[in-house]
């Protein structure tokens, strides 16, 4: 045998715990109030007087009937009835009590919750439940008692609370009956037994559930019966109530999962109060409690990875029970009615359990009622409107930004003062402000969650349940600081993913006739998949493999609080990013941040960190979002440089959650961009030269303004004339670079044609040779071609002018890079 299962530090509660036969206790017992004509002894007393003196297996009941008086009922409320004088046997050889002594001899600590109340729900007493303690505390095991209705379970889980801190398994035990025929249950028979069994297992268990979620562990189990499973004469009531748990507990199944929350029904048969009467002793003495309690500690246990199961369980037996389905008929003929008559010609058919199937779950590619809609192309009715939707175009959309909308993006992906580098993304008069180039995905967002989606021929989409799956962005050219754009948009496939259909859309982002960027959206829509349509696409944008090497750089970033309000201004509106309410209903504890905000942070720290927030260096995109970010988390950004591609994943720093996988943003090398630069005619092949030297500098002028100290002055020209000066001050500060004559005097001053500027930038000619020749004569020289140079005396009797050729060289290293 192994080891033995052990659940120290686990708390357990257990609802029922007190229940079995009775024991003298003493007190009060409530009864239904009398109604006008009713008979004397109310509802569920018999008028019969024998009743009350009746042997009930080994126990039995004693009833002094009192008179008229405002009794208390168990919820609080007062009301005028009748009180019976209630001789309660309490004390507990039921099921509650069996699970709560193996749980404790096992080293859990049990909160041990019973009303005290008799198989139909009347009265109350402490007794029950004190005794199941005192038994686990003389045993020197840890218990309370609880004695509130389960119908208040946050009182039940305050109880584990407050007495050990936690709260990891919940076995929903309680039960009361009320058997009548069908024709005689009355409201009230129907309510409370719906009241106590289903009502009371969803409010403990919903107390509990989101203890369970925060510390990712929890083990609930619901209480069926074999009247729920399969029906039985004058329990109309309790098998309903019976086999609404059995739903429950699937239901919690499934979305407990990911947090490590199994939940699993059993169906017992067990000698209980509820059962006594129902079976003869020697039946009784076979069906003890304690051949149920191994198999609820099983499932209880953190090693059993059982989860949504159904197990039936008596006198030492153990069953799993499942689904079964035939394969049925298609009664359905193309282009005609389905009519009775066919159902009636293919029942047969129908009802064959030869090769039945076992779904196990709604959805999914096994679900045969799926294959059946959705599965051959030349069936499936649903899967050809589906098809339809394909290649269809939605409407053209027509937006416009201003410098406010690129400066709020920046700021919604996380832009900041604190950042010097920022500030060109968020200072309109900023000499080099830019529009990031994460900012087209704004435009497509705005587009497709403008209602187009919801209008797709053929599809049905629930706006409320969809969620972003991946996104690729590529940049045509940079977006200029305002513009109006037009945007088209097609579907281009849709694919089965089982859980949820994927609907791959591109956009294509056009400023007048000129493309600006293309967008590729992966919307996920949650619940309808499996109808058999493909599972993969060649139109898709793939995703990369990170290197499995170590990442070569790691960035962090902190979001605020108030992150998903601010990025929500640039378009995104969707109330799960700011409604509490709304994000609760979808299954998320509270709003998360946007997954395009999170996309945002990541792009920025690329283009900052491999090309100095050039975004004339930014060509694409692609991300997988994985798992959601919550606003005020802090994100970890890791990257790896494989030439002009950058690899990234993010996670969340906190959790180490990973929220973007597989990741990728492409760069344009700095070659292609001067190769880009048009060589006759409009702007000067220079201009972008002296631009990255101007961002260069801001990394390492410190070290060149140490070691060259001049400033020079360039004359630029263009067909023999001065087309623009430029200034390279690198004797000042940290050294800057702008347009324009000095803003003192030049301590060099070079006159230079475009075409020779940039053979020196492509190494065709040389630098050192050219300063050569240059200073073969002092102060001015020319020989009348397109080269000319000027040094101020100071400067030349100081010795400083020879290090011109390192200003040269140093131009070509800093474009080169």
């Amino acid at each position: 045998m192994d080891s033995l299962l052990r659940f120290d530090g686990r708390v357990v509660v257990v609802t029922g715990a007190g229940g079995g036969e009775y024991t003298e206790c003493g007190g009060r017992a409530l009864i239904s109030p009398l109604k006008p004509g009713a008979p004397f002894f109310g509802p569920g007393i018999s008028a019969q007087p024998q009743l009350r003196s009746q042997r009930q297996g080994s126990s039995r009941q004693r009833w002094r009937v009192g008179g008229e008086a405002a009794c208390g009922a168990s919820d609080g409320s007062r009301w005028g009835g009748l009180f019976l004088e209630h001789q309660i046997y309490c004390g507990g050889r039921g099921l509650g009590r069996a699970y709560s002594l193996a749980f404790a001899e096992r080293g859990a600590s049990v909160v041990v919750n019973d009303l005290g109340g008799d198989y139909r729900g009347v009265g109350k007493c402490s007794l029950a439940a004190d005794k199941v303690v005192e038994e686990i505390t003389n045993k020197g095991g840890k218990a309370v008692a609880n004695y509130d209705s389960v119908e208040e379970g946050e009182k039940i889980v305050k109880t584990a609370l407050d007495a050990f801190g936690r709260i990891d398994v919940v076995v929903n035990n309680a039960g009361i009956l009320r058997d009548r025929s069908f024709g005689r249950i009355s409201d009230e028979d129907w309510d409370i037994v719906h009241r106590i069994h289903l009502r009371g297992s969803f409010q403990v268990t919903r107390a509990a559930w989101d203890h369970m979620k925060k510390q990712k562990f929890g083990r609930i189990i619901m209480t069926s019966s074999a009247s729920g499973l399969y029906g039985n004469f004058g329990q109309a009531n309790y098998s309903a109530a019976k086999l609404g748990l059995l739903g429950l507990a699937n239901s919690l199944a499934i979305e407990g999962a990911k947090n490590n929350i199994h939940c699993n029904t059993i169906a017992p048969a067990a000698r209980s109060r509820m059962t006594q009467s129902l079976f003869s002793e020697d039946i009784l003495k076979a069906l003890k409690p304690d051949y149920v309690a191994p198999l609820v500690l099983w499932l209880c246990h953190e090693s059993c990875d059982e989860n949504g199961g159904l197990f039936e369980v008596a006198g030492g037996w153990i069953g799993k029970l499942r689904w079964e389905r035939t394969l049925g008929a298609i009664v359905r003929q193309r282009n005609q009615p389905v009519s009775p008559e066919v159902v009636k010609d293919n029942w047969k058919k129908i009802c064959d359990f030869e090769n039945a199937s076992k779904p196990q779950r709604f959805q999914g590619k096994e679900s045969q009622v799926s294959s059946v809609l959705f599965g051959e192309p030349e069936q499936s009715i649903l899967w050809n409107c589906l098809g339809g939707a394909i290649g269809h175009k939605l409407p053209p959309f027509y937006s416009a930004y201003t410098e406010v909308d690129t400066i709020l993006y920046a700021l919604g992906v996380g832009a900041s003062i604190k950042e010097p580098k920022d500030f060109k993304f968020i200072y309109e008069g900023s000499s080099d402000f830019s529009c990031l180039p994460t900012f087209g995905v704004t435009i497509a967002q705005k587009y497709l969650f403008s209602g187009e989606l919801a209008e797709i021929p053929g599809l049905s989409i629930n706006m409320a349940k969809i969620l972003h799956g991946e996104q690729y962005l590529e940049l045509y050219k940079p977006f200029p600081r305002a513009g109006k754009l037009k945007s088209e948009a097609v579907i281009v496939d849709i694919l089965d993913k089982g859980s949820g259909l994927l609907l791959l859309v591109d956009v294509y982002s056009y400023s007048g006739n000129e493309l600006m960027c293309y967008n590729q959206v992966s919307v996920f829509v949650v619940g309808s998949g499996g109808f058999g349509g493909n599972q993969t696409s060649d139109k898709v944008k793939e995703t990369v493999a990170i290197p499995s090497r170590p990442p070569d750089v790691v960035h962090t970033d902190t979001t605020s609080l108030n992150q998903a309000a601010l990025y929500r201004l640039s378009g995104d509106w969707n109330p799960l990013h700011i409604d509490p309410n709304f994000a609760g209903s979808v299954g998320f504890d509270k709003p998360i941040l946007h997954g395009l905000c999170t996309f945002g942070f990541c792009a920025r720290h690329v283009l900052q960190q491999f090309a100095d927030n050039d975004v004339s260096r930014f060509k694409a995109i692609k991300v997988r979002f994985t798992k959601p970010v919550y606003p005020g988390q802090t994100l970890q950004i890791e990257m790896w440089k494989e030439g002009n591609r950058i690899h990234f994943q993010t996670k969340v720093q906190e959790t180490g959650n990973l929220v973007i996988s597989n990741a990728y943003v492409d760069l344009v090398p700095a070659s292609d961009i001067l190769a880009k630069i048009p060589s006759e005619g409009g702007e000067l092949q220079s201009t972008l030269i002296f631009k990255e030297i101007g961002h260069h500098l801001k990394d390492v002028g410190h070290k060149v303004v140490k070691k060259i100290n001049a400033v020079f002055e360039w004359h630029i020209t263009k067909g023999g004339n001065t087309a623009v000066k430029w200034t390279i001050d690198l004797k000042n500060g940290t050294g800057t670079v702008y347009q324009g004559p000095a803003k003192g005097s030049a301590d060099v001053t070079i006159i230079l044609s475009d075409e020779d500027f940039m053979d020196i930038v492509f190494g065709k000619l040389d630098p050192q040779k050219l300063v050569r020749i240059l200073f073969k004569r002092e102060g001015m020289w020319s020989d009348g071609t397109s080269i000319g140079l000027e040094v101020n005396r100071p400067v030349l009797e100081s010795g400083s002018w020879p290090e011109l050729h390192t200003v040269m060289d140093l131009e070509g290293q800093l474009c080169d890079a």
